[in-house]
């Protein structure tokens, strides 16, 4: 059985050892093993900043969003080998619709606002020019320019294709250097997604890392200029972002948090219930990718069934966790 390649300071890499199993989300069979083992993630970290942030600063805003765009177009030619991986996620055809061609079509908005946005040109200025002195010889003006670290972008496995893309198109356009972290299964899809993006041959050397498994002590080598955005639960964004590294050197964390909801059904709910058929609903298609989730609880003999997926109907009762709030802003 194969084993997830990490790409990390431009090579593909296995991790060591014999690795996690990656289960399908349809029958649960073996599909690969996943390991970051043996990664040195201070060098990764180092390589981002110095190797990826230099090429990438040589290109001006619509020079790279011009690399977007190609790389959104040749996406779109090899969809479909993307589209029968997503199968083994548990979804269907008008789910990876959602989750593919949605985020292809991502890259080629941000492309194009990039474009039309901003200027063709290495800074971005910030407002219009401040008049200092009563007869203008002494004129101020704001300007955004890029910061020297990486973006360290963390994600759940819901979207393996958009939720990469969306961090990679606007992490690329300002020039930040993405080192992504896909969480859980599926694996399978996102790293053949980021080897059709280096196959590609369009970002510049050093632009994209990937790591399939743990960051291990990733955090430990963060500065002030690196920026982390996680996507996935809420107790989890709380421990990441009270990591001493972070805190000491205040690391810019965004943290998008999804909602648990859960439908619990009682040992009375037979298949005349009027509750089944509204459970059958909201099972058939989820929309974020993830099957439903069975617990059988002996002691009080009922079935919990649960999903991420905010805004999910419930049948009786539902436990909302409070960061169900996308775009939750840490320091």
């Amino acid at each position: 059985m194969s084993k997830l390649q990490n790409y990390a300071e431009g090579q593909w890499r296995p991790g060591d050892g014999a690795g996690k199993p990656l289960l399908s989300a349809v029958n649960g069979e073996l599909v690969a093993h996943i390991s970051s083992d043996g990664l040195d993630f201070c060098a990764m970290l180092d390589y981002a900043r110095r190797v990826g942030g230099a090429n990438l600063r040589k290109y001006t805003f619509h020079e790279r969003a011009l690399m977007l765009k190609a790389i959104a177009q040749y996406l779109n030619d090899c969809k479909e080998e993307l589209y029968q991986l997503s199968t083994a996620t548990g979804a269907t055809r008008n789910d990876g619709w959602i989750d593919i061609d949605g985020g292809i079509s991502t890259v080629f908005v941000i492309s194009s606002k990039g474009r039309r946005e901003m200027p063709n040109s290495h800074v971005y200025l910030d407002g219009q020019p401040e008049m200092l002195s009563r007869k203008g010889t002494f004129v101020g003006q704001h300007i955004y320019t890029p910061l020297r670290g990486a973006a360290v972008r963390i994600n759940h496995s819901d979207f393996p294709v958009w939720g990469r893309l969306k961090n990679l198109a606007p992490t690329s356009l300002p020039v930040y250097r993405p080192s992504s972290n896909p969480r859980r299964a599926p694996r399978t899809l996102p790293n053949s997604l980021y080897a059709a993006s280096m196959d590609a041959d369009i970002l510049p050397e050093g632009a994209v890392q990937l790591v399939c498994g743990g960051v291990g002590d990733l955090f430990d080598h963060l500065g002030s200029q690196d920026v982390i955005a996680f996507t996935g639960s809420k107790q989890t964004a709380e421990h990441l972002q009270q990591h001493p590294r972070v805190i000491s050197e205040s690391v810019r964390f965004t943290a998008e948090t999804d909602s648990l909801n859960a439908c619990i059904l009682g040992p009375d709910a037979t298949p005349g219930t009027p509750d089944r058929p509204v459970r059958r609903r909201s099972g058939a298609r989820d929309d974020q990718q993830g099957r439903p989730e069975v617990h059988r609880d002996p002691a009080h003999h009922r079935t919990v069934i649960g999903r991420r997926r905010p805004g999910a109907r419930t049948v009786r009762r539902a436990r909302q966790g409070a960061g169900g709030q996308p775009g939750q802003q840490g320091r």
